[in-house]
C-alpha cells in the first residue's frame, strides 16, 4: 500500500490558497482514478483508491500544516508502513511557479513547515516527494502572509495545468519508482513559462 500526502490547511478559507497545493493535487488524483475524499480518520480527510491492482490512500492531514505529521505517524503505525511507502505532494516558495520537482528523500525539509513536521513525526527523512513550485513572495511581503493568500487569476492558469503534471509525475513513480518520475519531470522542457509572469 502506498499513502500520497497532499499537504495544506483545513477549512474553505485556506482551499485556494499558495499553501494548498498539495491537496488539490490529491483532489485531481481521487477525481481522475474515480474516488472521493470522503473517510474522516487519522486526524485526516482520506480518499481510498485502488489503483492499477494496488490500494493506495489519498490523504489531507487535518491538523494544519506545521503539524502534519501527526496524522502520517498515525497512519504509520495503523498500517505498519515504512516511511519510503509515503509520497508527500506541498508547494515550495523557491521553485518558480508552477515548475515541478521531485525528490528522492533525505535532505531538510527546504522550510517547509509541514515536511519539518513529518520528518519529525516519522523520525525519518527517506519519503518521496513532489514539490509544486509558487514563487516568491514580492519584495517587502512576509512569505507566511504570501503562502496564505488565493493565487491570482493569471497565476491560476499556470497552477491548474501544474497540478495536473504534479499527478501525472505520482503515477510515474508509483509504476516506475521515484528515479523514473526524476527523469522525466525534473528537467526544463516540462516547466511552464510562469516566469514571464510581472
Amino acid at each position: 500500500m502506498r499513502v500520497i500526502v497532499g499537504l495544506g490547511n483545513p477549512g474553505p478559507e485556506y482551499r485556494r490558497t499558495r499553501h494548498n497545493v498539495g491537496f488539490r493535487v490529491t483532489d485531481f488524483l481521487a477525481d481522475r482514478w474515480g474516488t472521493r475524499m470522503a473517510r474522516h480518520a487519522f486526524l485526516s480527510v482520506i480518499g481510498e483508491a485502488f489503483w492499477r491492482g494496488e490500494k493506495i490512500l489519498l490523504v489531507q492531514p487535518q491538523t494544519y500544516m506545521n503539524r502534519s505529521g501527526e496524522a502520517a505517524v498515525r497512519l504509520r503505525d495503523f498500517y505498519r508502513l515504512a516511511p519510503s511507502d509515503f509520497v508527500v505532494v506541498h508547494d515550495d516558495l523557491d521553485l518558480p511557479l508552477g515548475r515541478l520537482r521531485i525528490k528522492s528523500g533525505g535532505g531538510g525539509a527546504g522550510g517547509n513547515r509541514g515536511v519539518a513536521s513529518l520528518i519529525a513525526s516519522l523520525g525519518s527523512k527517506d519519503f518521496p516527494r513532489v514539490k509544486l513550485g509558487v514563487g516568491r513572495p514580492p519584495s517587502g511581503h512576509d512569505p507566511a502572509d504570501f503562502l496564505l493568500q488565493p493565487f491570482t487569476l493569471l497565476e491560476e492558469a499556470f497552477i491548474r495545468p501544474a497540478v495536473a503534471r504534479a499527478a501525472e509525475a505520482i503515477e510515474v513513480l508509483l509504476i516506475d519508482g521515484v528515479e523514473r518520475a526524476m527523469s522525466c519531470f525534473n528537467n526544463g522542457s516540462q516547466d511552464l513559462a510562469a516566469d514571464k509572469i510581472s
